[in-house]
């Protein structure tokens, strides 16, 4: 007789369960080796946001530190192992800073595409206020200093240079540590319209002045109308300083 004993039927069902484990193993490695894990993913977004990171910085010509981050990915994420290497190009936005979106793809005989979020934080040195400024004032030294700041958060852009600030009218009230933006100061005005100005024309060495009037307010460097008291003639002219201002010949 072929009767098989509590010990055999015991002895047999262990070995079918290690030949089943083992069967499962095999298969999940064969499995693991048919997906592209994403950690892979991961590292094929860094490497490009890298790049194109240092591509940025050198064609802008910009200084300053960055720090890049990708975004975790769900590991129970199943993407086909490709057959060729992998490409990435930037999604979105149009520069590689802030929250940007990484596209990788393959282009292989499975072709697929995923989309990955990483973030790019780009670090200058920009102009913050010391100290609360008030609306009209005119930035002086000790008013502003150079600060390290994520520029990429920051929308409404910024002062990379002290010298940028300097001698500016405040036009919106400004907190202590708070990164000045160009919409919030403006030129101040030296000259006003109706006041008495002198008119310089300049041709090489020779310059001639006359008396004229501002018909519209001006800061340093800025093109006004002013009309010449002599001639009565209306001409544009630079301003120079307080009650000065110049037209070339």
């Amino acid at each position: 007789m072929n009767e098989k004993t509590p010990y055999s039927r015991h002895l047999i069902a262990t070995l079918y369960g290690l030949f089943a484990t083992m069967c499962l193993l095999g298969s999940g490695r064969l499995l693991a080796d048919d997906i592209t894990a994403p950690e892979q993913l991961i590292g094929v977004t860094q490497g490009f946001l890298e790049f194109t990171v240092e591509d940025y910085l050198a064609t802008s010509q910009t200084d300053g530190r960055y720090e890049i981050e990708v975004a975790n990915l769900d590991p129970r994420l199943r993407m086909p192992q490709c057959d060729r290497d992998l490409t990435a190009r930037l999604e979105s936005p149009a520069i590689p800073l802030g929250r940007v979106t990484v596209r990788v793809r393959c282009e292989g005989g499975s072709p697929w595409t995923i989309f990955v979020p990483a973030s790019v934080k780009l670090y200058r040195d920009v102009v913050v206020a010391t100290r609360p400024l008030k609306r009209d004032t005119v930035i002086a030294e000790g008013d502003v200093a150079l600060k390290e700041r994520d520029v990429g958060q920051l929308n409404q852009g910024f002062l990379p240079s002290l010298d940028q600030a300097l001698g500016q009218r405040v036009v919106r009230p400004t907190v202590m540590d708070q990164v000045i933006a160009p919409v919030q100061i403006e030129q101040p005005e030296v000259i006003r319209k109706g006041d008495q100005v002198v008119i310089t024309a300049r041709a090489g060495t020779l310059a001639v002045k006359m008396p004229g009037e501002a018909l519209s307010n001006g800061g340093m460097n800025e093109q006004i109308r002013v009309r010449n008291l002599n001639s009565q003639r209306v001409v544009k002219a630079r301003v120079t300083g307080p009650a000065q201002v110049e037209v070339s010949m």
